[in-house]
């Protein structure tokens, strides 16, 4: 690119769960620039899963000061803010944090979830979400519920309890607002609060940041900063972001993304729901069911750690192992699960070890059980929305190694059409950015215009058949292994 082009850009940022993803793009799939930034995450003590918020403002004005430096910053219309949800942040009336933040992998507030969800009758819950959706761990009202019981004095001078995307909002532009789709298990089908599940929590309706739509432009970025004065889109989570950052946006298109956790969606007009499915709001004409699992790229690194690799040497180590009816089977849950099981107990495990098992043996049963995984969530998902799905658009980190998706092709039986740009949620905010700023008409079209795809992934018929019988005994290991695991914990309490 150079500085005689004309036409507006726009800015997507993405604040995941293990780095701030950031992208600066114009229409056509231009994509001008890029910025990746890594922030950890703190586990203290068992179930604890911590971020400092400081880092991932940090990033993103690192990510903005790059930008700034390009030769068409000046063309820069918009921008838009996407992040991890179910990460809860306790902050003063600013917006500034009162404690690090609980990200969606903290099991602690497991009990009150439990006590939540056992309050409210099933069918009270549908009419108020229109659908079954569960009260777990990362739950809004269980973290509300933790906080009271764990930090009261710190609890009683909380006035928000915000997500990271609204936390990076209220620094940039100075206002506190949420969306609706963001607000997972807390809005019904009219996009507005629903009062009979925030009524679990005394004063939770006054801690929740008023609702804005997503492409609402909630402000403009603040003086003292990069791009001053230019407007903010509200944006949205970042499974809806991503979804559009993969280019799905018309009823009967599915999408596999892949980071830290796998989360797979289809968009369904039709919507009987389905046990451990989310199924949100209609939006724009827009039913998304979704099913996000607990730990995709995470396994990943925790073999990574285990076998003493870079992580980015084990697609190649894998490649060199081929799956058989005797491989070894692995079981994801190192830190529980999230959909459709909801088992935050539940624990990782692998099964038929011998002898003969390598490195590239683990590798490989790690993928294909992060892949076994998403089909369960898939399968569930069909159930919810009424609908089989046949392909899936593909993205996000986890989508970059040939030999991962060859594999979940074969798991899953399904073709994967995989993206060109790895940052599937900066990209969808972008998109956003580009629709709320009235340049781009709509999702569909921007979409279109601002993604493209670079390879498909059609499964393989022998390996798909072998993969049948392989996940018929991973549901087997989960079942199998929970008697082991719930005698562990125990023995841990007794300790």
């Amino acid at each position: 690119m150079h500085s005689g082009e004309t036409g507006p850009v726009f800015i997507g940022i993405d604040v995941g769960t293990s780095s701030v993803k950031a992208v600066m793009g114009a229409p056509g799939g231009a994509r001008l620039d890029a910025y990746s930034g890594h922030h950890d995450t703190d586990r203290p003590s068992p179930g604890a899963a911590l971020q400092n918020p400081a880092a991932w403002m940090h990033h993103v004005e690192a990510a903005l000061h790059r930008f700034a430096a390009h030769p068409r910053a000046g063309d820069v219309v918009a921008i838009g803010i996407t992040s991890q949800v179910n990460t809860h942040l306790p902050t003063d009336a600013l917006g500034m944090p009162l404690h690090p933040a609980l990200t969606w992998q903290d099991t602690r507030a497991a009990a009150q979830a439990a006590r939540l969800d056992a309050a409210i009758d099933p069918d009270a819950k549908t009419r108020a979400l229109g659908a079954p959706i569960p009260i777990d761990a990362s739950h809004a009202l269980a973290r509300m519920a933790w906080f009271a019981e764990t930090a009261p004095g710190m609890w009683s001078e909380a006035v928000h309890l915000m997500l990271p995307k609204d936390h990076i909002i209220a620094r940039l532009t100075g206002e506190v607002v949420t969306d609706p789709l963001s607000s997972v298990g807390l809005v019904g089908t009219d996009l507005r609060y629903a009062g009979a599940v925030l009524a679990l929590i005394d004063e939770a309706a006054d801690r929740l940041p008023p609702l804005r739509d997503p492409l609402d432009i909630v402000g403009r970025v603040r003086d003292g900063l990069p791009f001053a004065g230019v407007p903010v889109a509200n944006g949205t989570m970042d499974a809806w972001a991503s979804m559009f950052g993969l280019g799905v946006a018309a009823d009967g298109e599915a999408m596999y993304l892949s980071g830290t956790s796998e989360v797979l969606g289809l968009i369904s007009s039709d919507r009987p729901g389905a046990p451990g499915i989310i199924t949100f709001p209609d939006w724009r004409g827009i039913t998304l069911h979704a099913g996000p699992t607990q730990s995709g790229g995470a396994s990943l690194g925790w073999v990574a750690r285990l076998l003493g690799r870079d992580i980015g040497d084990l697609s190649s180590l894998a490649g060199a192992a081929h799956i058989t009816a005797t491989s070894p089977l692995f079981l994801p849950h190192l830190e529980g699960e999230r959909a459709p099981l909801w088992d935050a107990s539940s624990r990782g495990a692998f099964a038929g070890l011998t002898l003969s098992t390598g490195p590239a043996e683990m590798v490989a049963a790690v993928m294909e059980g992060v892949a076994f995984a998403a089909r369960l969530a898939i399968e569930a998902i069909e159930q919810s929305g009424a609908r089989r799905i046949t392909a899936l658009r593909h993205g996000g980190g986890g989508a970059r190694s040939d030999i991962w998706c060859g594999i979940r092709a074969d798991a899953l039986g399904r073709r994967l059409d995989r993206v060109a740009a790895p940052e599937a949620g900066a990209m969808g905010a972008l998109v956003m950015a580009g629709v709320a700023s009235g340049e781009m008409p709509d999702l569909a079209q921007a979409a279109r215009s601002l993604v493209v795809t670079d390879r498909s992934f059609e499964p393989d018929p022998s390996a798909s058949a072998l993969a049948e019988d392989r996940f018929a005994a991973f549901r087997a290991l989960y079942e199998g292994v929970k008697p082991v695991t719930e005698r562990l914990r125990h023995g841990r309490r007794g300790d």
